[in-house]
């Protein structure tokens, strides 16, 4: 059997699309609801995000910490947000990659929004290869069951910190 190539969650959030979305395509503050992401940094521009804004996020799993390279290829306010991860490595040094796109999808529901978040594996490997390099990285599983477990932890975070109050505005 092949490997699980995309997973996706979602949860409904009492806040309207646009609110929503104005918090994930921060992605400044994606740390605040991700449990390995802490955040990113915005590699220039005016600092709006839009199509083809290039960022940098810092990631930590366990004792291991590394940076991401990402590219936002969907921007559009109160529906959609995605980027792709190209690049992994150090702060400094980063090996360009495909690695994987994150989808965000945002749905106006009676009182409140779908929101659903996808993660896709980009990753052009041999099954046997992903596998045992999951096994190392996960502690154990594959990268989609992981994968799963994060979005859904994600989802709740966004969810808490949408619904206790008005969402900042974005840097």
């Amino acid at each position: 059997m092949g490997r699980v190539i995309s997973v996706s969650d979602s949860t409904v959030v009492a806040r309207p699309p646009e609110a929503l979305y104005a918090m994930v395509s921060d992605v400044t503050r994606m740390g605040e609801w991700s449990p390995e992401n802490r955040g990113a940094v915005l590699a220039g521009g005016d600092g709006r995000v839009t199509v083809g804004t290039v960022f940098d996020g810092a990631n930590t799993r366990g004792r291991v910490s590394w940076t991401t390279r990402c590219t936002v290829t969907v921007a559009e306010p109160g529906r959609e947000f995605a980027f792709r991860v190209h690049a992994i490595g150090g702060a400094k040094r980063r090996v360009p990659a495909r690695i994987a796109t994150w989808r965000y999808t945002f749905e106006e529901l009676d009182g409140g929004t779908l929101v659903t978040e996808t993660w896709t594996d980009d990753r052009p490997w041999h099954d046997a290869a992903a596998r045992a390099f999951d096994y190392v990285a996960t502690g154990g599983t594959t990268f989609a069951a992981f994968q799963r477990g994060n979005i859904r932890r994600t989802l709740r975070n966004l969810k808490a910190a949408a619904e206790a109050g008005p969402p900042r505005r974005g840097r």
